[in-house]
């Protein structure tokens, strides 16, 4: 019995030995069968992630930088608008209509006008360079802005070529601005870009905020009325010109201005004339459309309306005032910037309508800003009308929070 007994506890540890052996075998071949898998792969998962290649490490830090100035700008927003809505809040009526307002210098009373119709904006012409220094400009423009209180935007017709109110003067800049078609034969898009970043300097010297350029009407016909000031070539050319400019604009903090909306096209001078233009909608939405949504894509901050009649969309009222066309730019267009009339004293709108009603429609069709001289019959029109219940003060609003988002965006807030 004990010889049974002492065989059977051998062949039990024999077993266990042997199951223990295989045991070992096989965690040694898994253990070995791993090793092997890992020196196949090129890198290890976390080496690769704590050390990428140069240039995925590049590419992640731009990614980073980009988020995180997406972030800034986003949080940088909602602060400004905060600002402006509270702005806002505390503005009276007579504040917040002659925020509304860029006008042209008045010949008179100046200063005075700045706080009695609380502008939002002073126009130079050429009157306003005539036998004016480089220092001396420089200190009207300042004594303006002394004045306000709220910034003023100043504003100058600078589309270069035969539009240069600041080469009207004899020593005012160094040589005269040129046109985009002059550029564009000098030197191509490089030329339009060293343009605007010289004007950028000469508008910071002088206290210049925008101006209110480019031009982003097709024109290859040298007949038309508009051809000189855009730049002579065909829809796709054009739209190239409108996102150069306006990209180099929001560079150097230059307010940028589409015009004149929605596009002149081989039409009559409407500042002489009542003008109708009778092209069907889809060529105006195929063709002279495609500059201006470029141009927003781009991120333009104000749209200029002519005083054209678009038969098309409102036969009855030229575009500066016809709210169907105002639409267009806002829902068909989806822009939510500034949108602004051309000068009102134009004959395209003069002789249709009395400057009073003219304001007051203007407003009401959806523009935020009034490009006039009559601004002391308007304002007090456009007022009377808010308190009569014709013009809502939440349209008022919206717009005079436009026009201080543009302001702020310019460093004028």
């Amino acid at each position: 019995m004990k010889k049974i007994i002492g065989l059977l506890v051998g062949i039990i540890v024999l077993g266990v030995g042997l199951y223990a052996g295989a045991t070992s075998f096989k965690q040694e071949a898994k253990v070995k069968k791993e090793i092997e898998v890992t020196e196949k792969e090129p890198t290890d998962k976390t080496t690769e992630s704590i050390s990428p290649t140069k240039d995925q490490q590049l590419m992640k830090n731009e990614q980073d930088e980009t988020k995180e100035e997406k972030t800034k700008e986003k949080k940088a927003e909602i602060k400004a608008a905060v600002t402006i809505d509270q702005r806002i809040a505390e503005m009276s009526l007579e504040e917040k209509v002659g925020q509304l307002f860029l006008v042209r210098v008045p010949e008179a009373n100046q200063l005075n006008d700045i706080k009695e119709y609380h502008l939002g904006g002073y126009v130079l012409f050429s009157r306003d360079m005539e036998g004016e220094t480089r220092a001396s400009l420089k200190a009207k423009i300042a004594s303006y802005q002394a004045t306000s209180s709220i910034p003023l935007l100043i504003a100058s017709d600078e589309e270069g070529g035969t539009v240069s109110r600041l080469s009207t003067g004899s020593n005012l800049v160094d040589t005269p601005l040129l046109s985009p078609q002059e550029l564009y034969q000098a030197g191509e898009w490089q030329a339009i870009r060293q343009d605007i970043t010289d004007k950028a300097a000469i508008f910071s010297d002088y206290g210049i905020h925008t101006g209110l350029a480019p031009v982003a009407d097709i024109s290859t016909d040298p007949a038309s009325f508009i051809y000189d000031r855009t730049i002579g070539l065909d829809r796709k050319a054009t739209e190239k010109y409108v996102v150069t400019a306006v990209e180099e604009m929001k560079k150097h903090k230059i307010g940028s201005t589409l015009k004149h909306f929605p596009g002149y096209g081989n039409n009559r001078d409407s500042h002489v004339d009542i003008v109708t233009d009778n092209r069907p909608l889809t060529e105006l939405e195929e063709n002279d459309y495609k500059p201006f949504e470029a141009g927003i894509k781009a991120g333009a901050d104000s749209i200029l309306v002519s005083h054209n009649i678009i038969e098309a969309l409102d036969a009855s009222l030229p575009a500066s005032i016809s709210k169907p066309v105002h639409d267009e730019i806002r829902n068909k267009l989806g822009f939510d910037g500034v949108v602004m009339t051309d000068d009102m004293d134009m004959a395209g709108l003069a002789d249709f309508i009395s400057q009073e009603e003219a304001g007051m429609l203007a407003l009401k069709a959806g523009n935020d800003l009034i490009l006039s001289s009559s601004y002391d019959r308007q304002i007090p029109y456009v007022i009377e009308s808010v308190e009569q219940g014709e013009l809502k003060e939440t349209q008022i609003d919206a717009s005079v929070k436009r026009v201080l988002t543009w302001k702020e965006k310019l460093g004028l807030l």
